[in-house]
């Protein structure tokens, strides 16, 4: 062992502190995890914590494999490194430095997941993090911190070289991730609804505190990240430390102040920017500044982040956690702080007050153009091949279960509650928890469960009325089906409920020598799906008596059902019509199956749509809804739900649309009623216990 000497323990309190720092940014990540959960729905957190758990462990490896080497190899013309590539050393201090960086680089990637949360496929925000991690971060590193710690000392960044000043990261950190979460929102749109009329604005996140506790958790891994990154613990570090919570302070207080003046109340969201601006903006110079000086920036920034969440609200630009206005306004403005208040003695680069502000600017404009232009090529060519976005309805189901088949309180509720309605066991019981609504709703569940059973007498009431209930939506329902003379057409319908209540339907309408028709199918069974039914029928009728074009047609339902259905319930449908003298059919497809047409030979062609399904997604245009035309001339079109296609053969397998066609030609009659009939028949008795599985509509048009 070797002999202590001053300059041996130094070092080694030094490599501690900077450890030890590297620790206080590895909890950040916890931070960012804890905010970005927080301030998503709760049907997606379960996602965004995984994605903040994965990003850590992937940039770490890219990081070694070859990010530390292009951010601190040996320069290439100032732009990239080229060595130290499966970084490998046995000097501590290096391996400290790697370390330190390592934890960087992983909060660089951690901006970008709470952007684009909640509608970003979880492998396409692996690949993101691979890209941005592993070229875009290195890179502009290389270019601003690279300055021969590691090697030769005319070994710089092309920037740094310039005398371009990021102390802890403003720019290089903060910035980069910014510019790479703005190309993603951009390029993913925003959530389904979250600048709808009726939502004003805002979803409400899972949990407020705790985006608050993650809050506070990035508050205090900031002085690590700050405090670290002056390599050493020397006289300069309290000053760090004091300008780092002066300015996340004060940005705190600046957002309060804000929040009375504008909203007359403490806006949640407001306090959560403050301090995270504060901190991001004094990010660059805490170093070089006094308290005073510190404190402006923390104001300033506050204020630039809350302007900008503003603006990116007005343009609706969805950014679910406030990274674009916390990391890159504020970001952008920390860097141009050094130029304007630091202590030029201080910063050592030998430039004028001028000269400074001239570099710091050629820095944000070079350090944004090159991570925005590259991060948007990169998210379109990625794009083109692996589409990022997850579906609508997957959007809406929530990505807890879409993307980990994860359950969640309201999913077992739902659970709990369909199995209750699919069997009538009133012993049934439903999760409860006072600190959630779908707990709340449990517990009142579970109250009102308890209630009936107490009394059989009660029970049997409750079922007598229900099933009195039941019995007049029947009724009702059966009112719907076309009644219509339809001899002079050679259309049919028929429709079959898998159970009391259909959740499918057919009409028909006629106009003189042409007659309106709609297929329809409502996700879901039972007395729901029932209503909706009504609603898109009664739809039909009114719209069909003004004899709008179909494509018009199809967008008043849309957008009808949109703003009446329950959560998660939409429909799908063709509507069309037929006439009579030119024997030519014209339909509109609403995300259903495909129309089936058969020629006189027995030959068939499938026709299919990429238009949503109804009542998902409200439409502005009516050209989502392309209209098609065939000319029958001996052929039959057909229409059908999937009680028919997802139907089971023999091996206890859906028919799906080829053993639609099959049963279809087994069953081909003269008579159109005849031949629907016997295909009906055909599947019923195909089916276990002779019962349906789904409801079985079919709608046929031919001579």
């Amino acid at each position: 062992m070797e002999n202590l000497t001053v300059d041996n323990v130094k070092s080694y309190v030094d490599t501690l502190w900077v450890f030890s720092c590297a620790i206080l940014v590895f909890i950040m990540q916890a931070g960012f995890m804890c905010m970005e959960s927080g301030l998503s729905r709760h049907k997606n957190s379960i996602n965004v914590a995984l994605k903040n758990l994965a990003d850590f462990s992937i940039s770490i490896v890219i990081f070694w494999l070859f990010g530390f080497g292009l951010m601190f190899g040996k320069s290439f013309n100032g732009f990239f490194g080229t060595d130290l590539f499966f970084f490998k050393t046995n000097i501590s201090t290096y391996q400290t430095y790697f370390v330190f960086q390592a934890m960087f680089v992983a909060t660089a990637s951690t901006i970008i997941s709470g952007a684009v949360a909640e509608r970003l496929k979880f492998v396409g925000y692996l690949l993101i993090t691979t890209f941005s991690t592993g070229i875009i971060y290195p890179i502009v590193g290389h270019w601003a911190w690279s300055s021969g710690f590691l090697g030769e000392a005319m070994n710089k960044g092309w920037l740094v070289a310039q005398g371009f000043v990021d102390f802890a990261g403003s720019s290089i950190v903060h910035s980069v991730g910014g510019w790479i979460a703005l190309a993603g929102i951009i390029t993913l749109g925003p959530r389904v609804g979250r600048f709808s009329k009726e939502n004003k604005g805002r979803f409400t996140g899972s949990s407020f505190p705790l985006a608050v506790l993650g809050t506070l958790i990035l508050w205090f891994g900031w002085f690590g990240f700050n405090g670290g990154s002056n390599g050493a613990l020397d006289d300069s570090v309290a000053l760090i430390l004091i300008n780092t919570f002066l300015a996340a302070s004060f940005g705190l207080l600046t957002g309060l102040l804000i929040s009375f003046i504008f909203h007359k109340k403490p806006d949640p969201m407001y306090l959560v920017l403050g301090p995270l601006a504060g901190l991001v903006s004094i990010t660059a110079s805490c170093n070089s500044v006094n308290s005073f000086l510190a404190i402006m920036i923390g104001i300033i920034g506050s204020i630039i982040a809350i302007i900008t969440s503003e603006l990116l609200e007005k343009y609706e630009i969805d950014d679910v956690v406030g990274a674009v206005p916390v990391h890159l306004a504020a970001g952008i403005w920390g860097t141009l702080a050094v130029g304007l208040f630091s202590d030029l003695e201080i910063l050592g680069t030998g430039l004028t007050r001028l000269g400074q502000n001239k570099v710091q600017s050629i820095g944000i404009v070079t350090i944004g153009a090159f991570s925005f232009t590259t991060s948007m090529i990169f998210f379109k060519l990625l794009n083109l091949v692996y589409p990022l976005r997850v579906s609508p309805l997957h959007e809406q189901l929530g990505l807890n279960i879409a993307e980990h088949g994860a359950v969640s309180v309201e999913h077992d509720l739902i659970n709990i509650l369909s199995k209750q309605s699919e069997t009538g066991d009133l012993k049934i019981r439903g999760p409860q928890n006072p600190f959630t609504t779908a707990g709340v709703i449990g517990l009142y569940y579970n109250k009102l469960m308890n209630k009936l059973e107490t009394s059989e007498e009660e029970k049997n009431k409750w079922r007598k009325r229900i099933l009195h209930e039941i019995n007049l939506a029947v009724k009702v329902q059966k009112n719907f089906l076309p009644k219509r003379n339809l001899e002079n057409y050679p259309v049919q319908g028929i429709n079959f409920a898998a159970r009391e209540i259909s959740g499918d339907f057919f009409s028909f309408y006629p106009h003189n020598n042409s007659i309106y028709f709609i297929i329809a199918d409502v996700a879901g069974k039972g007395v729901h799906a029932g209503m909706v039914m009504a609603k898109t029928s009664t739809l039909f009728d009114l719209l069909s008596q003004d004899k709008i074009d179909l494509d018009e047609m199809m967008l008043h339902i849309n957008n009808d059902l949109f703003i009446t259905k329950t959560g998660g319930m939409f429909v799908t449908s063709i509507l069309g019509t037929y006439d009579l003298n030119t024997d030519e059919v014209l339909w509109v497809n609403g995300g259903h199956q495909p129309a089936v047409i058969r020629d006189s030979k027995g030959n068939f062609e499938e026709i299919f749509s990429d238009a949503p399904p109804l009542g998902v997604i409200k439409q502005k245009n009516k050209s989502i809804y392309k209209i098609n035309k065939k000319k029958l001339n001996g052929s039959r079109f057909y229409v059908f739900t999937d009680g028919l296609s997802e139907s089971l053969n023999e091996k206890n397998e859906e028919i799906g649309i080829e053993g639609s066609k099959l049963i279809i030609n087994n069953n081909y009659n003269k008579d159109l009623k005849i031949q629907l009939y016997n295909i009906a028949k055909e599947v019923i008795n195909k089916t276990k216990d002779k019962k349906l599985i789904d409801d079985l509509t079919i709608v046929a048009i031919g001579k």
